[in-house]
């Protein structure tokens, strides 16, 4: 696990070199912009706005890093020809993509607490209600972008950054209907849909078990069996889909 480590802190470091932290600022700035403009309001109304803009910004912002991040780690490793470096070491291919996932999601993780602390500053400035339910809510959030990181990454593996961009971003935008593929394969008098539609229920990740964002706002926590269920469904996930991008990297030839 040591070599894993060492790539993991390099792949942070590497995201710090290339300012992707920027976001924060942006992120803050644009936060309070949007309280300043909602001075007008009733003070329910900002409340509601507030916590909706801020916890689908903070969603936003992460799922674009996730994604955008996550297809270029390998690729970006081949293109530039350290890959071949790296791997004279003692390194295996395993060891190198969970080092970058693990990298990733470390930069992942200071993104989501900044960007938090921001929203809750925010939030004590305008003197909005702070709620367990809003930790509840940037929990699950930080593991669907564990969930997407992986599939980002996986992609990465075996195709182009911009293909691979393209089917995270689609996977993503399944996973959050995964619902309606199920009312759709039950509805539908097609076997053959019906097949297709079951499966992709069955196969992409359900993004919607982690969204709690309406609730959080809301301000109604969910339970703690839940918040448990909801955390191993996404580790679980991304688990399988890093070991999958670990077996197809295995056996990838440069």
């Amino acid at each position: 696990m040591r070599y894993v480590a060492v790539i993991a802190w390099n792949t942070f470091r590497e995201n710090l070199r290339d300012k992707i932290l920027y976001n924060l600022v942006i992120f803050a700035v644009l936060l309070i912009g949007v309280a300043v403009l909602l001075g007008g309001l009733t003070i329910a109304e900002q409340s509601k706005l507030l916590l909706d803009l801020g916890l689908a910004a903070i969603n936003l912002v992460g799922v674009v890093l996730a994604v955008f991040v996550g297809i270029g780690l390998v690729s970006k490793e081949i293109e530039r020809r350290t890959v071949y470096t790296i791997m004279a070491r003692p390194i295996t291919r395993a060891h190198f993509i969970l080092g970058k996932y693990f990298g990733l999601s470390l930069t992942l993780l200071i993104n989501v607490a900044i960007m938090g602390a921001a929203f809750f500053g925010t939030l004590w400035w305008k003197q909005v209600p702070m709620t367990v339910s809003l930790l509840q809510g940037l929990q699950l959030i930080f593991m669907e972008l564990l969930l997407v990181t992986a599939l980002a990454l996986f992609f990465s593996t075996f195709t182009s950054s911009v293909l691979s961009g393209f089917l995270a971003l689609v996977l993503y935008g399944v996973g959050h209907m995964t619902g309606d593929l199920k009312g759709l394969a039950e509805k539908t008098h097609s076997e053959v849909i019906h097949a297709v539609m079951t499966g992709l229920y069955y196969v992409c990740p359900n993004l919607e078990l982690l969204n709690i964002k309406g609730q959080a706002a809301a301000g109604t926590a969910v339970s703690l069996a839940y918040q448990a269920m909801a955390s191993a469904y996404g580790l679980l996930y991304a688990a399988t889909v890093v070991a999958a991008a670990c077996l197809v990297f295995h056996y990838r030839e440069f």
